[in-house]
C-alpha cells in the first residue's frame, strides 16, 4: 500500500502556521524508529500576510516545503526514480557553495564610467568584511544586517582612520543590494533579500552652488584649459552632468522653429531619453557646428590634472568655495528656482526621476534667503 504524504499547517504563536507532513500509514521515525505520522519541517506561514515581503516569504516557503513533500513522496514509494526535484536540490547545493564575491566581482566589470570605481570601492569594503571568503550559502537576513552595520561604523582609510561618509556608506550598501537582487533574479538566490533588508538613510549634504555674480566673474576669468570653462559654463545653463556633456555629439542638438534650440540625448546615469530645451546662449557657447557625430567636446576628460585647471580657474576669479564641475549642476538648479523657476519644471530638466531629489535645492534656496535676510541690520 503507497504511503500517502500530504503537507498541513498547524496554528503557532505570532499569527503563524508551523507546516509539518502528514503521513499515512504511519512511518518510522528516522531516530527513534518508532512510527509517526508527522514530519515538521521548520517552516511556517503568516496567516494573515500585510506586506509584500510577507506574501513573498509565504510564497517561497509554499514552494520549498511543496518541493521536500515531493521528494518525501518519491523516497516513500518511487524509490527509483531520481526526481526533478533532486536534481534542483543538487542545483541549488552546488549555488550555495559558489563565491558570491566572484559574482560581485562580475558585476562590478560590468559597470563603465564613473560609476565603475563605485563599485570597485563598494568590492573592496565587501570582501575586506568577510576575510576574502563569501558563499551564496552564508547569505540571510542577519549578514546583511551585520554588514550594514560595518559600514555604518567604517573607516574610510587605514592612515587617516576618519569614519566613511553615511553617503558613502549608503552607495556601498545599494551596490551590494543591488548584487543580491541581480542574484535573485538570475536564479542565484531562492529568496529576494534585497527586499527584505533595510537600507541604509541618505545623511544630510552640503551643496555649493555659485551665485550670478560669481558665476559672471568666471566668464571673464581666463582658464588654462578653454574646453574645460566653455563645458562648466555650459553646465551651469543647462544642468547637464559631466558624463552627458563629454558624450555629447553635434547631431543631439536641435533646432526646432518658434522653439528654438534642444538636446536629444539619453543620459548617462539614468538611462532616460530626454528632449532638453537650452537657451540661445548655451547654444553659442558651444562655438561652430562641426559634423554630425563629432563630440562637441572633443577634449574633454575627468582626472584629477585636469581638476587643477578647475581649482585655479574657480581661484583666479575670487572664489574660495570648494567647487567641483558637479556644483554647475547645483548652481543652474539653485539659479533655476531663485528666479522663479518651478520645482516640478526644474526636476524634469535636471532629468530627476523623483521630484525628491529636487527638494534638496529648495533647502538650499530656503538658505539662501535666510543669510539674506540677516544681512539687513539697523543699529538699535
Amino acid at each position: 500500500m503507497p504511503t500517502k504524504v500530504k503537507l498541513r499547517a498547524k496554528p503557532i504563536s505570532g499569527g503563524r502556521k508551523s507546516l509539518y507532513l502528514d503521513f499515512y500509514p504511519a512511518i518510522p521515525h528516522p531516530e527513534t524508529g518508532s512510527p509517526t505520522r508527522r514530519e515538521f519541517l521548520n517552516l511556517y506561514l503568516f496567516e494573515k500576510p500585510k506586506s509584500p515581503v510577507d506574501k513573498q516569504h509565504n510564497k517561497d516557503t509554499q514552494t520549498l516545503a511543496e518541493q521536500i513533500r515531493q521528494k518525501r513522496d518519491n523516497h516513500l514509494n518511487k524509490p527509483e526514480i531520481y526526481t526533478g526535484f533532486e536534481k534542483e536540490q543538487l542545483r541549488l547545493k552546488e549555488i550555495s557553495e559558489r563565491s558570491f564575491l566572484e559574482y560581485f566581482e562580475q558585476l562590478k566589470r560590468k559597470r563603465a564610467g564613473s560609476n565603475h570605481d563605485n563599485w570597485v570601492s563598494a568590492f573592496h569594503y565587501l570582501e575586506t568584511f568577510t576575510g576574502s571568503k563569501l558563499t551564496f550559502a552564508d547569505l540571510n537576513e542577519t549578514f546583511c544586517n551585520e554588514y550594514r552595520e560595518y559600514l555604518l561604523n567604517a573607516k574610510s582609510h587605514k592612515r587617516t582612520k576618519t569614519p566613511l561618509a553615511q553617503n558613502t556608506a549608503l552607495s556601498y550598501f545599494n551596490k551590494f543590494k543591488a548584487a543580491l537582487r541581480q542574484a535573485f533574479q538570475d536564479g542565484l538566490l531562492p529568496t529576494d533579500l534585497n527586499g527584505k533588508i533595510k537600507g541604509i538613510k541618505p545623511g544630510e549634504t552640503q551643496r555649493h552652488f555659485l551665485t550670478l555674480e560669481e558665476l559672471n566673474a568666471l566668464v571673464k576669468t581666463d582658464c588654462a584649459n578653454p574646453q574645460l570653462k566653455q563645458a562648466a559654463l555650459f553646465s551651469a545653463l543647462t544642468g547637464l552632468r559631466f558624463s552627458d556633456i563629454a558624450k555629447l555629439v553635434w547631431s543631439e542638438l536641435e533646432y526646432m522653429e518658434g522653439q528654438g534650440y534642444f538636446i536629444r540625448f539619453r543620459q548617462q546615469k539614468t538611462k532616460g531619453t530626454e528632449l532638453q530645451p537650452i537657451s540661445d546662449q548655451a547654444f553659442q557657447l558651444l562655438g561652430q557646428p562641426a559634423e554630425p557625430t563629432e563630440q562637441v567636446f572633443s577634449d574633454l576628460q575627468y582626472s584629477a590634472y585636469q581638476n587643477t585647471y578647475l581649482k585655479d580657474w574657480i581661484r583666479k576669479a575670487g572664489i574660495t568655495k570648494p567647487i567641483t564641475f558637479h556644483c554647475f549642476r547645483h548652481t543652474f538648479a539653485t539659479l533655476q528656482l531663485s528666479q522663479g523657476t518651478d520645482i516640478y519644471t526644474v526636476s524634469k530638466m535636471l532629468g530627476h526621476r523623483e521630484l525628491k531629489t529636487t527638494q534638496v535645492y529648495a533647502k538650499v534656496i530656503d538658505q539662501t534667503k535666510r543669510t539674506a535676510a540677516d544681512k539687513i541690520k539697523l543699529d538699535f
